[in-house]
């Protein structure tokens, strides 16, 4: 018989044992997700006949699921023998265990009993479940000695997940748990938590130590985006915007389209240090940027004329006293901004671009801080034209949609 060595931190220690509710939240880097999957991987070594099921509020592909993760970890704990890993789930040699993978978002009322006769339930990310999501799934994972794991980076302390945690009871084991718990922390996230640290530090406390995200009420487009994942129609008109790297900022190519009063943004190309020689090379990884039009950052006329001689239809965009609140205006006025899931730094500047804070009594300011704002700068660029200045908005989103019709 084989030895199975699974290195557990000591932090994980309460979820050991069996409880109807597990619970790991806190900041980045603090080992949750790998903890999971450990266990999940042991339980279906343990009792081959397991039925589990990973879940996301949303989820249409399994590009972002735990998926990757639970294979890295058959193959790391030598028990690749004993799964048979198809496109879409997982399942155990020698009995009838699988585990699956799926977004409440998809699940009705009559298709979560699909799951009836789970023994394991893992939901990621749980901050992003909803009320709906929570009403559908507690109830529905129900067999004798089964149980549902959450694990999550707080964002808002009314989350359904942290109201279900909010009263402990002897069914319930929860831990909070930071990259300094993690005895197994890589040497680069190390790097990077030092660096978040000294560089933004208004937002280290909710990235690092799992801090409730007290910005989220000052986010410039609160309400007003989401991220989802969603198929490219054929024949769009491709709007493409670029910002220029300084430093240690980003260079950033965004693209996007609109459809049915809303601002979808598909597709973003995003490097740090970028030389450049590098910069058509990152271009390029976006496969439409050589042959629709881009709009620049007029800061950098050098770098605009680079890329044109590498083949890029690129142009300045214009500036003007205002602009950047007339542009924000114009973002504003869209029935909803769409981001790709795949769209990671975009979608984590949605969350942190925000106005200041008063930090004596917590007041909301009308003044835009300079941070995380380097995608949205972006897409601004990318509407150039529709954008005006000397005065309040003067494009509307119907515009912009029968400019992509014509």
């Amino acid at each position: 018989m084989t030895t199975l060595v699974i290195d557990t931190p000591r932090w994980a220690k309460p979820l050991l044992g069996p409880r109807r509710f597990k619970g790991a939240k806190g900041g980045r880097g603090s080992g949750k997700s790998h903890f999971f999957a450990d266990a999940l991987i042991e339980e279906h070594i343990i009792n081959p006949d397991l039925k589990s099921v990973c879940i996301r509020e949303i989820q249409k592909s399994l590009t972002f699921s735990a998926k990757m993760l639970l294979e890295s970890k058959i193959r790391s704990l030598g028990v690749s023998h004993m799964f048979r890993v198809t496109d879409n789930l997982i399942r155990r040699v020698g009995g009838h265990g699988l585990i699956i993978f799926q977004g409440m978002q998809d699940h009705t009322a009559d298709s979560i009993k699909s799951l009836e006769g789970f023994g394991r339930a893992w939901c990621e990310e749980a901050q992003n479940l909803s009320e709906r999501s929570m009403e559908l799934l507690l109830p529905t994972i129900r067999e004798p000695g089964s149980e549902l794991w959450f694990s999550w980076n707080p964002e808002n302390e009314t989350d359904p997940v942290e109201r279900l945690f909010s009263v402990p009871g002897d069914d319930m084991a929860c831990v909070h748990v930071n990259f300094t718990d993690n005895p197994f922390l890589p040497d680069e996230l190390r790097s990077l938590e030092k660096m978040h640290r000294e560089r933004w530090p208004d937002t280290y406390d909710h990235v690092w130590l799992g801090d409730f995200n007290k910005i989220s009420e000052a986010q410039i487009f609160k309400g007003r985006w989401r991220v989802d994942e969603f198929d490219t129609p054929a024949n769009v008109r491709f709007f493409h915007g670029a910002d220029w790297g300084f430093s240690q900022d980003p260079t950033v190519l965004m693209r996007a389209f609109v459809q049915d009063d809303c601002l979808y943004v598909d597709q973003e190309a995003y490097g740090v240090g970028v030389e450049l020689d590098e910069t058509a090379q990152l271009f390029d990884s976006i496969p439409t940027a050589r042959r629709w039009p881009i709009k620049a950052d007029s800061a950098r006329p050098e770098t605009i004329s680079h890329m044109r001689r590498k083949g890029f239809n690129i142009a300045p965009a214009q500036k003007w006293s205002g602009s950047v609140a007339d542009g924000l205006a114009v973002l504003k006025s869209f029935r909803e901004i769409v981001i790709h899931a795949r769209c990671k730094h975009m979608a984590q500047e949605a969350r942190l671009y925000s106005y200041k804070i008063d930090k004596q009594n917590g007041d909301i300011l009308p003044i835009i801080v300079d941070a995380h704002n380097h995608c949205w700068d972006a897409l601004r660029y990318a509407l150039d034209g529709y954008i005006k200045g000397q005065g309040p908005l003067k494009i509307s989103p119907n515009a912009l949609a029968h400019a992509a019709r014509r």
